[in-house]
This record gives C-alpha cells, structure tokens and sequence, in this order.
C-alpha cells in the first residue's frame, strides 16, 4: 500500500501538535502541514496572524491577483504593453520561478514586496508612454493622430519587464517559503485554491469597473494580513505610498476603467473626444456633423429598404444615430465594452441608444454574428478596431476575429440575398491593408467592393450580394502582391506576411538578456534543476495549451473579459480536479498518461475550432469543453503525479515557473503558423517531457494504486501549473 507518506520520503512525517484555528481551516483548505524549522528563512513564520494553510492561499492569491492588476494596469499606461501584454506575463513567469529558486536563501526578500511594487507604480506613473504608430510592419490604431511620448519603446519594455519580474520574484518567494512547509501535491493544492479565488476577485472587480486604487487597497490589506506581526515601518510605508500613489491617480482625473480600457472624456462645444489607454479612440459628434463619407453605404445603394441593420463596434452610437437619419428602421447596435456603450446613451445629443428602433447588445461582434439568426438589409463594421489584446498570453486582439475570411462569410450568411449590403470602414494609414481587406471581401462575394477615400484618411469598403445594386464610383482594382486575407486559424490582419515583426524580436531579445542578468545570481538553484528538466518541459507545454485553449474559446463564444476569466477559471478548475485525484490513485505507469495525453491531443488537432461554429450555443459549449479541457486534466495529471515525488517542491515547481516563460516567448510563433500548429509544438514539449524524466516513469506494481484518506490526512494544493 503506498500512502501520502511515502510520497515524498526526504520530508518529515506532519505533526500532530495543531492549534485549533489551523484544524477548523484545514477542514476546508486542507492539511497535512510539514513541520520545518522556524529559523525565519522558511516561510513567513508563525508571527503572522493566520494558521499556515491560510498563509499559502493568501500568499497565492496575492501572487495571481497582482499579475492580473499589473497587466491590467500597465497596459493602460504604457500603451506599448496594450500589444505586449505577453511581456507582463514573461516577468511574472520569470520572477516567480526565480522566487521559488530562492525558497531556501538566507535573506528573505518578501517583506520587500510592496517597496517594489510601489517603485514601480510610481515609474510607470511619471513616465507613462504612448504608442508611436509610424511602422508598417505591424499597425496600431485610434481615431485621428498624435505624437508618441515617454522613454522609448526599447527603454520602457526591458524596464517594465525587469521590475515586474523584481517584484513577482518578491511576492513568489514568500509563496514558496510556505510553499516547502507542505507535502507538494498539498502545497499544489492549496495554490490552485489561491489562484481560482484570485481570478474570481478580480473578475467581479472588472464587472464593477473597479479603478485601481482598489486594487491597491485589496493587495496592501492582503500585504498586511500576511506579515502580522512582522509588519515594520517599511512595510506599512510603502503600503501607505502604493495607495497613495493610485489614489491620487483617481482623484486628478476623470478616468472611466472599463474591462478594456483606461477611458478618459475632453468636451469641446457640443463633440466629445473619447481616449481609450490615452490614445484618441472616438469621437460624438452630432449627426449633422458627420462627415459625407459614413453615409456613403447608403446612398451606394438608395432602394435599400433598411429593415434590419446591424452595427458591430457600435461605441458611443454616431453610426447609430446615423443609420436612424438615413431611415433604419430596426437596428442592432453591437458594442463589446459596457463603458462607452453607457457614455453614448449619456453624452450623444442624438440619443440613439434611447430610440426604441434601437437594441443595444454588449457583444463581442464575431460572438453574435455566429449566434444571431436574423436576416439584414445593412451590415455595417463601424471602425471596430481595439487597443488591447485578449488575454495577457496571446497575440490575439479583441477584433482580430472580425476580419478572417470566415467572418466575413458569416456576415455574409445574414444578409437579405436580394439586395443585403456589407460596408466596413477605418483609418487604415496604409494601402496593403486596406487592399488586404478589399481582397477579403471579394473573395467572400465573389466579386470587387466598393472603395471610397476621405481627405482625412477614412477609407470606406462596401460590397453586395447583388452587385446590380450598387451606384459607386470606384471599384477596386485587384493589385499585383495583395496579402492574403486572415483566417480563423491566423487572425493577424494587421500583420503583413507570416513572419514575426521586428520589434517583437528585439523585445524578445531584451528579455532573453533580462532573464540572464536576473538568473544569474540564482545558478546554484538552477544547477539542482537539471534534475526537473523534464518539469521545465512541461511547464511550457502547458502554457501554450492554455493560450491555444483562450483563443479558441475567443472565437467560439467572443474575445469579452468575461469568457477570458471562465476559460482561465477552467483551466485552474481542471488543474484542481487533476490534483484531487492524484491524491486519491498513484499511477504506477504514468507512460500510460502520455499516451491518453497524446490521443487528447490528437483529438484537438483534428477537430479545427471553427468547425464548431455551426453548432448551437449548448451543444458548441460542452463539445468545446471536452475537446479542450480533456488534455489540460490529462496534463496536469502528468505533471501531479511527477510532482508528487519530488524532493524538492520548490526547486521542481520553479522549474516548471521557468518552463512557462519559454511557452510564452514559443507563443509568438503562432504569427508563423497559426495556433492550430501550437498542439503539434505542445505535443513535441510534452515528448521532451517523456524523455528527459524517463528515468522517472520506472516502476514497479500495478499500474494504478488507489490511495485511502484516513482520518487523519486532510488535503491541501497550490497554484496552476503555467
């Protein structure tokens, strides 16, 4: 009979001597405490003013809960990291793994957790940057032009990253100092339970349009909370000056957060500019002032009886309004973020979100083209161009699945066959994608759209199912290289060609060099880490499962917050259930989890995502479910299983943490060759898994033993397995 005990030979049997409030907890949280030495280098000792299993959640959920507000927070600030949310990501990975490499340092940096944390909010702040959009390469957005400001992209980007991974190597120590105090599948547990409850909070703060002096006030309490008793001067200082720090941010400005975006409002007579991340973004403007252009769709095709129209990127409501005065009888206005839906029903003059004609959906527009089935006259793409990526671990833009080949063929699908017109319209600055684009709707229709140019850059693109229909001037001419139109599997239409983009390399770069500088000091650490090479494998095995997981669930049910926090919620869910049971059964055979893991795999591959488009909301959700989460459990019971043995958790699990970072740096490979190709990449890491920690696999015994809980063993866990 194997038991929890043997797991883990080199740690010494849980003692028996428990306060009561650790017992009452442990009923829900979990137990089976390792009892180490309180030397002070171990843990954040018994000083504090929670019982261990506590410690470990809290310090877990200040872990996720911090990375979310930083990728969050600065992205809104420093416009680069709107794009590169995915370098958040990559110092976070590093700085955690680096904090478990230091579990057992002499010197404890924890308590130095909010000094950093508070320099770097206060960098970001004196030197917020925005974008400049002069590349042509890869293009940026936003209404009209400005001027970049702030440090250069190639100071900002290593500075933010080598302080984000600072500070996570802080916040990621004082985890893994509680973390060795447990058996490691305990530990493990008790992490995930941390992180799922990170998330949740900060998904319910996103729904609240929380600004972020919230945030500071939950991490500094939660700071707090963890010291106790140890808390000194420094430590309630530097909590005093981060609050401080967003609190004035609050009260010297106007700014809306929305799940997206930092937005700010400036009134000049009756028009409103609207600035999303500190990049101009809209506009209201009277409908009588709108420019000749938005109305070019429907005098392109006069008899248009306008019965049903749709508007996706329906903002503050201008194209609303317009499509009113132009006689629109029925419209569905599409607009994904809550917070500039709510500024047009206030601000617009023309009140177009208060006519009844008028039904207001917070959609993303892919997500409703797919589940709508009405027929419309008009379909009109009003300059739905985001400034934020999805996820902080994807290349994918909010809107990026507006524009494949697929969803115009969708839009298609809805319109009135007789005489149902398409137009789609933006700033588009450059001739390669707005010929991208024509290109795209002609090979959707079957034949050339309409082209229309304002003086100001505005290009408008409208097409028919009859082309009989249309009165236009210019129809587009077919040029000599036009990029193919995107797809589903690549949804990068604002990537010219299947290569990744220079300064993605040079920020890649810098990283690598970054993580150099910061490792470097750790080397004993990563020496012992040789023998978890197979962990390091894993580790960014999973990460680009999970990112292949979050774009597919973008394009099945849309790119909003709230699918992005389930599907980040499912995956820690099914990384718990995968601890769970191997808590309960031992494999004996884990050779037999990588070929379940492969077939899983297997299956994923050979079901595209966009064939489940043509099911129904329910049927796609649970057929999306299996298909998706079945090789995360699988994986993660792979790695649990190794875990559970490992002599040294912290070492292992920041290997693991370190393996995460390469996932994110392969991720940016997907601009290459799509992110169906991910699972080949993921299965071939998840082979050099099975390779490397071969010697591992060796057992005898049946091939699967059950393990009893007795009486006396409760359970406990830990965080995702990046």
């Amino acid at each position: 009979m194997i038991t929890d005990s043997s797991t883990n030979p080199a740690l010494p049997p849980p003692s028996t001597a428990r306060l009561p409030e650790r017992e009452l907890l442990a009923l829900v949280l979990g137990r089976d405490v390792v009892q180490v030495p309180d030397d002070g280098a171990a843990g954040t000792d018994g000083r504090t003013l929670l019982p261990l299993p506590a410690q470990l959640f809290f310090l877990s959920f200040l872990m996720l809960f911090v990375e979310l507000a930083l990728i969050r927070w600065s992205g809104a600030l420093v416009i680069y990291l709107s794009y590169f949310s995915n370098l958040v990501l990559l110092g976070s990975f590093l700085g955690i793994g680096i904090g478990f490499l230091r579990a057992r340092a002499r010197v404890n940096l924890f308590p130095w957790a909010p000094v950093a944390l508070a320099l770097l909010i206060f960098f970001v702040r004196v030197f917020p940057v925005q974008v400049d959009r002069s590349g042509n390469q890869l293009l940026y957005f936003g209404y009209g032009t400005f001027h970049a400001s702030g440090p250069p992209v190639w100071v900002t980007l290593p500075v933010v990253f080598l302080a984000v991974a600072v500070v996570m190597a802080m916040i990621g120590e004082g985890v893994a100092r509680t973390f060795i105090r447990f058996r490691p599948l305990d530990a493990y547990r008790l992490d995930i339970l941390g992180s799922i409850a990170g998330i949740v909070a900060f998904s319910l703060l996103s729904f609240l349009d929380a600004k972020p002096v919230i945030w500071a006030l939950i991490v500094g309490v939660v700071m707090l909370l963890l010291y106790g008793r140890r808390t000194g001067l420094l430590q309630v200082v530097a909590v005093l000056a981060l609050v401080m720090l967003l609190w004035s941010e609050s009260l010297s400005s106007t700014d809306i957060w929305s799940p997206y975006y930092r937005i700010s409002v400036t009134k000049s007579g009756d028009e409103y500019g609207i600035n999303a991340n500190g990049v101009p973004h809209q506009n209201i403007i009277p409908v009588s002032k709108l420019a000749k252009v938005y109305s070019l769709p429907y005098q392109h095709d006069p008899s248009n009886p306008l019965n049903n129209v749709l508007i996706i990127g329906a903002g503050t409501g201008d194209d609303v309004a317009n499509a009113l005065h132009e006689g629109a009888k029925h419209i569905d206005a599409v607009e994904i973020d809550p917070e500039l839906y709510q500024l047009g029903k206030r601000l617009n003059p023309d009140h177009p979100y208060q006519n009844p004609p008028v039904t207001a959906h917070i959609n993303d527009g892919r997500a409703f083209l797919e589940d709508t089935h009405t027929k419309y006259d008009m379909i009109l793409f009003a300059l739905p161009d985001s400034l934020t990526l999805v996820a902080g671990q994807s290349a994918l833009r909010l809107e990026s699945y507006l524009f494949t080949l697929q969803a115009i063929q969708a839009a298609k699908a809805h319109l009135n066959p007789a005489d149902g017109e398409f137009a789609m319209y933006n700033y588009y600055r450059t001739t390669w994608l707005r010929d991208r684009l024509a290109g795209t709707l002609e090979m959707a229709f079957g034949h050339a759209p309409c082209t229309d140019y304002a003086a100001t850059t505005i290009s408008m693109l409208s097409i028919s199912i009859n082309p009989s229909v249309m009165h236009c001037t210019t129809v587009w001419k077919r040029p000599a290289n036009v990029v193919p139109p995107a797809t589903d599997d690549r949804p990068f239409v604002y990537l010219a060609g299947n290569s990744i983009p220079g300064l993605y390399l040079v920020t890649l770069g810098l990283i690598l060099l970054a993580s150099i500088v910061l490792v470097r000091p750790v080397s004993e650490p990563l020496r012992r880490m040789t023998t978890y090479v197979d962990l390091f494998f894993m580790g960014a095995a999973f990460l680009l499962l999970e990112t292949k997981n979050i774009v597919q669930f973008a394009l099945l049910f849309g790119t909003t917050w709230f699918v992005n926090a389930l599907v980040i919620a499912g995956v820690l869910v099914a990384v718990f259930a995968a601890v769970e049971v191997s808590r309960h059964v031992v494999i004996r055979r884990p050779t037999l989890l990588y070929l379940l893991l492969l077939a899983a795999l297997a299956v994923a591959w050979a079901v595209p995502p966009s064939s489940l488009l043509a099911l129904s909301p329910v049927p796609r959700f649970v057929v999306a479910v299996t298909i998706a989460f079945a090789p995360i459990f699988l994986a993660n019971m792979v790695f649990a299983q190794r875990f559970r043995g490992t002599a040294d958790a912290t070492t292992a699990f920041g290997a693991n943490l370190l393996g995460a970072m390469l996932g994110g740096i392969l991720e940016y490979l997907s601009l290459i060759v799509g992110y169906r190709w991910l699972l080949v990449l993921v299965a071939a890491l998840y082979g050099l898994a099975f390779i490397t920690g071969r010697r591992h696999l060796r057992g005898a015994g049946p091939a699967i033993v059950r393990v009893p809980e007795t009486a006396g063993q409760v359970r406990s866990g830990t965080t995702t397995n990046p």
